[in-house]
């Protein structure tokens, strides 16, 4: 990738537009911007150097260009929240993408260490679950002596020079765990998670890897002199592990705040000669984080003794717009407390890049200016179409190779059976067996997540709405798994977005609200006329949540509540009736929890009631995933729908909606309500007619 070949826009006024321009990320990536920090040398006499330079322009970072003597470059790579991503394929929809894949990353890595005259790579955590490949090995190949983990197999091709680790690690247990890490041909480090007891100490804690590690290392200066550089580089993981993987982890390892640990270790790491410290803070950036946080960056970057953070765990992308006016952080820049710091995205989507520059002083080595970024492996065009930014690199795909196929078949291959097949096709006028089977997944999953929390004893209910729903997908698309066998890749047609779950605590009130908003979906029906148009198209299938573990009726003949933008438009309505909990009326000020994901809770919707200080729970776990563990415990899913919910009668009214012509054969199995065909409908679509 050429950065400078725009150079022409290199102006003399500006410094900051230099740095910018010197080392742009592609256009589209707009929010991974850079910055310089103290500068090293005059404005004047960088681009003085700069002008008279042009010829190496187009290969080398500003950074090296300008470094004198005893003034060195130092490029700080860094992968994070890979997932087992090595080859770019999405293994639920079984087919290649272009939007991750380490086999991507790498081109990059690659490409940009030719532009620094130092540099070193770096993963930041949870490489090791996240898709099909990775649950493949952990429940079918195994991983006995000698064996070597394809993820691992990847980064070993690339030569990374430590990596840190992610709470995903822990997810196959610590066995599983401590196989894979002797594959590795690299360190891996993490101070606050001990083997047994944590000590009265920090110091005195037995960690379960290596808390950091000390690199000896060459840079070369400006001038072509080699010095040595001792690079400490220290790992942290959220401390949450211990109830995300409590049957694991619980009475084999404990973990401690990520803030005592570093306070505790930085300066141990000084005392033993490192002169640059770098986090490997699998933990991302929350202003309100306190004692025990789960994303506890910005408290790192100010602890005396860190220098420079690479972030994860948020699968975000820093620098970047998502954290814009918070304080603390310049998320243009990529400083947290003035520090610089870079996340990568996730699934290999970005490489994180620092570029520091280093000057060397009579007390050893400090970072005298920095730049960061993040840098993308593919873009979005205006017409939605994603065009990829780089190729693969070959020997990382071939270091896969075999598993990647294994795992071609492991997808392809039953992982369960369903006892009642799983369709769409009336989801969004009946209660549904697409929607019942994740709403029981969730369930499960959030009552082992409340176990042992201030939360549990509390009702658990699931909230849960149909994606594949036809509407502008036209009339193929549906969920459409017939009784028997059940796939892994079925799974993407039951829960078609990476969303992570979530759990809130609401109370009744808020429960029938949210259903108020999800009514919605309905125009209003008067009494006594036939074939009535029944769905709004303006609202979207994936707002129309069904909660499972009440029952309640709609009634059709009160107006919407709500418009589909979540904004009141007839206060006085009330749509939903007769809502109970075990047969009682639901009292409004009683508590539950629901189970849900990260965009409803944290405002996706705009549901009424339902918003982020709600959350009690933030799962390390996409929804997908918990639906196909459920599915492998259960062995044989029944997800019958139960007709926990249904239309309040309307007399003499019948109501017309339009949905796949497939459900013509599945019309006796529709529950709750009164169906039948009634003819074509528009662009290819089946007409049905519903007596109220």
């Amino acid at each position: 990738m050429d950065f400078f070949s725009d150079r022409s826009s290199i102006r003399h006024d500006s410094g900051a537009t230099l740095a910018r321009q010197a080392a742009r990320t592609n256009d589209a990536a707009p929010e991974t911007k850079l910055m310089t920090r103290t500068p090293l040398l005059t404005r004047r006499s960088f681009l003085a150097g700069a002008a008279a330079t042009t010829g190496a322009l187009a290969t080398m970072h500003p950074f090296s260009l300008r470094a004198q003597a005893n003034t060195a470059h130092l490029r700080v790579m860094e992968t994070t929240d890979l997932h087992v991503h090595v080859f770019p394929y999405d293994y639920y929809a079984d087919k290649p993408v272009d939007t991750l894949g380490l086999s991507r990353t790498a081109a990059h890595f690659r490409a940009i260490r030719a532009e620094a005259t130092n540099a070193i790579l770096v993963d930041n955590g949870d490489f090791l679950q996240g898709n099909p490949m990775g649950d493949y090995i952990a429940y079918e190949r195994g991983m006995k002596a000698g064996d070597t983990h394809p993820i691992v197999a990847a980064m070993n091709v690339l030569g990374y020079d430590a990596g840190t680790l992610g709470n995903h690690e822990f997810n196959y247990g610590l066995s599983f765990l401590e196989s894979t890490l002797a594959g590795a041909n690299f360190p891996v480090v993490c101070a606050n998670v001990a083997s047994g007891a944590l000590a009265s100490d920090p110091r005195a804690d037995r960690t379960f890897v290596k808390p950091y590690v000390i690199l000896d290392r060459t840079v070369t200066d400006g001038a072509g002199v080699a010095h040595p550089i001792k690079i400490g580089l220290i790992g942290f993981v959220p401390p949450q592990i211990m109830n995300w993987d409590k049957r694991h982890l619980e009475g084999n390892v404990a973990a401690r705040d990520i803030v005592q640990a570093a306070r505790a270790y930085v300066p141990q790491m000084r005392e033993e000669g490192a002169q640059i410290v770098i986090a490997l803070s699998h933990s991302g950036i929350d202003p309100s984080a306190g004692d025990g946080a789960e994303n506890a960056a910005l408290l790192l970057a100010g602890i005396e003794g860190i220098d420079a953070l690479v972030l994860g765990h948020q699968h975000l992308v820093f620098p970047g717009e998502s954290f814009v006016d918070m304080a603390g952080v310049d998320a243009g820049a990529g400083t947290l407390r003035g520090k610089p710091a870079a996340m990568g995205g996730f699934w290999g989507s970005h490489l994180g890049v620092l570029d520091l520059m280093l000057e060397r002083t009579a007390d050893g080595w400090r970072i005298a200016a920095s730049t960061s970024e993040a840098r993308p492996i593919s873009k979005r065009n205006e017409d939605r179409s994603i065009t990829a930014l780089v190729s693969d690199e070959a020997d990382v795909l071939a270091a896969a190779q075999a598993e990647h196929e294994a795992t071609l078949a492991y997808v392809r291959r039953p992982v369960g059976e369903t006892a009642a097949p799983l369709h769409s096709y009336f989801a969004l006028v009946a209660d549904d067996p697409s929607v019942q089977v994740v709403s029981q997944a969730q369930t499960w999953y959030i009552a082992q997540m409340m176990q042992g929390t201030e939360w549990e004893g509390l009702p658990i209910l699931s909230a849960a709405a149909p994606f594949k729903a036809g509407g502008r997908g036209g009339p193929e698309y549906y969920t459409d798994v017939p009784v028997g066998p059940v796939a892994i890749k079925n799974v993407a047609d039951l829960y078609l977005y990476p969303n992570t779950v979530r759990a809130i605590v609401v109370e009744g009130a808020t429960v029938k609200e949210w259903l108020e908003m999800s009514a919605g979906m309905f125009n209003q029906v008067a009494p006594g006329e036939a074939d009535q148009v029944l769905i709004n198209p303006d609202f979207p299938s994936y707002n129309f949540d069904v909660i499972d573990g009440v029952t309640y009726e709609i009634d059709l003949t009160e107006p919407a509540k709500y418009d589909a933008k979540g904004e009141v438009v007839n206060p006085d309505a009330a749509r939903i009736v007769n809502l109970a909990f075990e047969g009682r009326p639901v009292d409004p000020a009683e508590r539950f929890v629901v189970a849900t994901n990260n965009y409803r809770a944290g405002g996706g919707g705009n549901f009424p009631g339902v918003t982020e200080d709600k959350v009690v729970f933030v799962g390390p776990d996409t929804n997908r995933d918990v639906l196909v563990r459920y599915i492998v415990e259960q062995g044989t899913i029944d997800p019958r729908a139960d007709a926990n919910w249904r239309f309040a009668p309307v007399p003499g009214a019948t109501v017309l909606f339009d949905t796949g012509p497939k459900a013509r054969d599945l019309v006796a199995e529709v529950t709750g309500v009164a169906i039948e065909p009634a003819g074509d409908g528009e662009n290819g679509f089946a007409r049905f007619r519903i007596t109220l």
